[in-house]
């Protein structure tokens, strides 16, 4: 049999053990995580898909998957052949999970889910869902009787951001939050999300792969900070210096901590981001819910940090070029997964280069049409011949975090490629030159990249830009900018990606990703405005462009961004890669 059919079955007698109809794995961890502790990772234990977002469900007579449009073809390549049907989220043809249980199983039927990782909010949801019909029932997590080798909780050493890096001491954030506690009336604060953790504590751990993370929680008093976590972690020194503004506890004693507040507490909590499992620990005090105040925070980067995530993508760009000069001179074979190693070596020349920040999508051909491709040894393609390359990476170093996307030409392009790419770019440079009064939110700016390609008749099926951490997560909230409604306005300081695309299944795909960072424009008797500031220093694939498509003021622009790039790099990159950064940054209108 099958190793996930068997696992499925497995599941299914303890399903049937603990008297349940159904069992929801969201594939998170108790801190509503996008990527994972191996501990964690229970929906590709499952269904062996290995994309960072989806839900699996399985019931006595069915297993399914459900994945959004970034993972469609991943997970029906990586399911095939199993007992796993996928389920395609936003889609007409299929309801969401929870509408599905309502409406093939019989009125009465027990749903079991970790209560670990299911936060309060989607508990109601779901309950709001089943009203009267099925019981959600959340649990300690059956899945261990299935997993009888499941990793335990990572607890590997946290080192300490330097302030010269950070820009403000924990001493300084603590003062921040607790006044915004006092303001909103709470004499607590909860937090969960580990980046928060991470970003409010100048500290960094490597818990989850690629993120610089470390599993914990905090519990903060308008007097006292309590931080959850393993204890080992710390060196003498930096714990010393640590207990001098928080105490350090076991990761599980919030819970014993939590029914114990005095009496008169007003807890603050993200319901988001809490796990049922610690809610069940909450006492009879009162509690105010909303957005955690260091998210916020966290996202408006001070001038410290965006100066070092502008240091960072100097050297990044550096490493970028050096490895696109060295692919131009060699006209070579390779394959997806060399090109990615190779990327990274150049990049790990730094020595300010501390890993990357996401596992690298390196894609050729019919590969670059699957968003989110993760090649491996099975899949790992080779890039010769004609054809284009989607190579999508990103690096942590010392003083910020990079995520950049360009589109590789191998060989001669056809007029479609060309048309697609240049389609993209004009999204990309749209977006890239807005202009925008306070207050605007992101969803109000997507279009900008979809306009040209919509004209079309064409388009894409992810967002065009997420928030990125300060040598933090790749992906950081508040901000994004998708066509999804999320109120959160872009504020001065935040970093956003700019990365529309185009994927045709089968023969290509094209993603243009540059990091920008919101910066004050000018004040006018209408208000504030804000533009964008471009981080990213690596030239376009000009070979892709057709200047025709373009109009004056976008050949300008790409024009004045490969001077910037030009300029900034010339004197730090290699002698070998000087030819391809002259050829790559070649002004349009001067061949005119």
């Amino acid at each position: 049999m099958n190793i996930i059919n068997a696992r499925v079955e497995s599941l299914r007698r303890a399903m049937a053990d603990a008297g349940l109809d159904g069992w929801i794995i969201n594939g998170t961890d108790p801190h509503q995580s996008e990527y994972v502790p191996e501990r964690y990772r229970s929906r590709a234990f499952i269904s062996g898909f290995t994309g960072s977002a989806g839900l699996a469900l399985i019931t006595k007579e069915k297993a399914l998957l459900w994945v959004d449009s970034r993972y469609f073809l991943q997970a029906e390549d990586q399911i095939a052949g199993t007992v796993f049907e996928m389920m395609k989220i936003d889609t007409p043809s299929h309801p969401d999970p929870y509408t599905y249980l309502k409406m093939n199983l019989p009125k009465g039927s027990v749903i079991g889910i970790d209560e670990a990782t299911i936060p309060v909010s989607e508990r109601r949801r779901i309950e709001g869902v089943f009203q009267n019909t099925l019981v959600l029932k959340p649990m300690k997590d059956i899945l261990d009787a299935v997993w009888t080798d499941r990793p335990a909780l990572p607890e590997h050493e946290v080192v300490e951001v330097p302030v010269n890096y950070a820009g403000s001491s924990m001493q300084e954030k603590l003062k921040q939050v607790r006044s915004l506690m006092i303001e909103a009336g709470a004499t607590h604060l909860l937090l969960s999300t580990l980046d928060d953790i991470a970003w409010l504590t100048n500290l960094r751990g490597s818990d989850i792969p690629y993120n610089p993370l470390f599993m914990s929680y905090m519990l903060i008093s308008t007097e006292r900070a309590c931080l959850y976590t393993g204890e080992k972690r710390f060196t003498e020194q930096l714990r010393a210096r640590l207990e001098e503004d928080l105490a350090i506890r076991p990761y599980t004693q919030l819970q014993d901590d939590l029914p114990n507040l005095w009496k008169h507490a007003v807890l603050y909590y993200n319901p988001q981001k809490t796990s049922v499992m610690v809610e069940r620990s909450f006492g009879p005090y009162e509690k105010i819910e909303g957005r955690e105040f260091t998210t916020d925070l966290k996202a408006q980067k001070n001038e410290v940090e965006l100066e070092g995530m502008r240091r960072a993508h100097l050297l990044d760009g550096v490493a970028l070029v050096n490895f696109l000069g060295r692919l131009d001179r060699e006209n070579g074979s390779y394959t997806e997964l060399e090109l990615a190693k190779r990327l990274l070596d150049e990049r790990s020349r730094n020595e300010h280069f501390l890993g990357e920040s996401f596992n690298a999508i390196s894609g050729f051909g019919a590969h670059g049409a699957i968003v989110h491709y993760a090649a491996d040894e099975q899949s790992n393609a080779k890039v010769e011949g004609d054809g284009l390359l989607v190579l999508d990476t990103g690096g942590t170093y010392a003083f910020g975090t990079t995520d950049v996307t360009r589109t590789i030409l191998f060989g001669t392009p056809t007029e479609e490629q060309i048309r697609d790419y240049t389609l993209v770019l004009k999204g990309h440079l749209a977006l890239a030159s807005a202009r925008f009064p306070e207050g605007t939110n992101g969803y109000q700016l997507d279009v900008l990249a979809r306009q040209h390609l919509w004209r079309e008749g064409l388009s894409y099926f992810h967002g065009t830009g997420h928030g990125v951490g300060f040598r933090l997560n790749v992906h950081e909230g508040p901000q994004s900018i998708s066509p999804k409604p999320i109120v959160a306005p872009l504020k001065e300081g935040m970093v956003v990606s700019d990365e529309p695309g185009i994927y045709r299944s089968g023969s290509h795909g094209i993603r243009i990703e540059n990091l920008l960072a919101v910066q004050e424009d000018e004040k006018t008797e209408f208000g504030t405005f804000y533009s964008f500031e471009v981080l990213t220093l690596c030239p376009f694939e000009r070979d892709l462009i057709d200047p025709e498509m373009l109009t004056e003021e976008e050949i300008e622009m790409v024009d004045a961004y490969h001077a910037w790039v030009y300029d900034e790099l010339y004197e730090l990159i290699d002698d070998e890669a000087i030819e391809y950064l002259e050829y790559a940054t070649q002004s349009f209108l001067g061949e005119e």
